[in-house]
């Protein structure tokens, strides 16, 4: 399905984004792991895709910084020779209530979470009017579309991940790049172990089916919107949340 296609995951090295490499990489195409501190797990994730009999490069660049990007991207044409499929995943939390959250907070997740995406978008769209064709799918979340207390931060950059998916779709269409967005809901992952019981509970509450996704349900999601058969599919959002967006 994606034999020969060259991709990039940002924050790829575990969670959410681990999985999307490894999905990719077992529909055959070749991964650039991008990590910003984890380098002994992205380095893992890389050795596995190799595994398969595909190439794989770990590449350390803090995406809120645009010369980090710059950077990484000119290290995944040298690895690669270009790039067909880009996945925004990289992302961080600062969670706390509005009226106690500081300016600092805010900035740090807009920063990586939206920023990042933007510099990304901007920087792969380039290499892929070249071409004219490629696919750029960024991980937005249920939050960035229902709203979550504790989270404005948070909620403003997937949200905003929506947003320049639209208008990104608009702008690259007549390139044949498609640009489309995964709105996971609550996700097995390291984030989420860590909720207390009685927050579990209450959020399995909100989902109908009963039980949080995994990992692999993103990966695959993200897979489908990287392969040829979604060529007339673009400017969505595809919510992955048990049904919780309903």
């Amino acid at each position: 399905m994606l034999t020969g296609k060259k991709a990039l995951v940002t924050g790829g090295g575990r969670g959410i984004g681990r999985a999307i490499a490894l999905t990719l990489a077992e529909y055959g195409a070749d991964v650039a792991v991008n990590y910003s501190g984890s380098r002994e797990k992205a380095e893992q994730t890389a050795g596995e895709i190799r595994a398969m009999g595909r190439q794989a490069v770990a590449i350390q660049a803090d995406v809120s910084r645009q010369e980090d990007c710059v950077r990484m991207f000119q290290e995944v044409s040298t690895a690669f020779g270009g790039i067909d499929i880009l996945v925004n995943n990289a992302g961080i939390t600062r969670d706390n209530l509005a009226v106690r959250m500081s300016g600092e907070e805010f900035d740090q997740v807009i920063d990586t979470n939206l920023k990042g995406a933007f510099f990304c978008m901007k920087l792969a769209g380039k290499l892929m009017m070249k071409k004219r064709s490629g696919r750029i799918i960024s991980i937005s979340s249920i939050s960035g579309v229902k709203g979550n207390a504790g989270q404005i931060n948070y909620c403003a950059a997937k949200a905003g991940i929506i947003g320049m998916t639209k208008c990104l779709a608009r702008e690259l269409a007549a390139r044949n790049i498609t640009v489309n967005a995964v709105a996971p809901g609550y996700i097995d992952t390291d984030m989420t172990a860590v909720l207390p019981d009685k927050v579990r509970e209450s959020v399995l509450a909100q989902v109908p089916l009963g039980r949080m996704g995994q990992p692999e349900d993103i990966a695959e999601t993200v897979a489908f919107l990287a392969s040829d058969r979604t060529g007339y599919i673009t400017g969505q959002t595809i919510l992955v949340d048990g049904g919780m967006g309903m």
